[in-house]
């Protein structure tokens, strides 16, 4: 049980920082703080081309398998054994 543990530890490490790449990599939609202080000057085209759909999918494959791992440590936490 300890190594799935250790195994479960590692893979959260390593999505979470993957995520918070992907998540900063994402293409601003306006109206945060840099609308505030006259930053809002991009032009509000509508389409997303090809590499922003593929990296909003591997975004949310890779949130998916964050949050499975989650509940799985979760998991071995409740029902460990002492």
């Amino acid at each position: 049980m300890a190594i799935l543990e250790l195994i479960l530890q590692v893979i959260l490490g390593i999505t979470s920082l993957l995520l918070t790449l992907l998540i900063l990599l994402h293409k601003g939609r306006g109206g945060g703080l840099s609308d505030m202080f006259g930053g809002g000057m991009t032009s509000a085209l509508g389409s997303s081309g090809l590499a922003e759909r593929n990296l909003n999918r591997f975004t949310i494959v890779l949130a998916l398998v964050w949050f499975v791992t989650i509940v799985g440590l979760g998991l071995i936490t409740k029902f460990q054994v002492i």
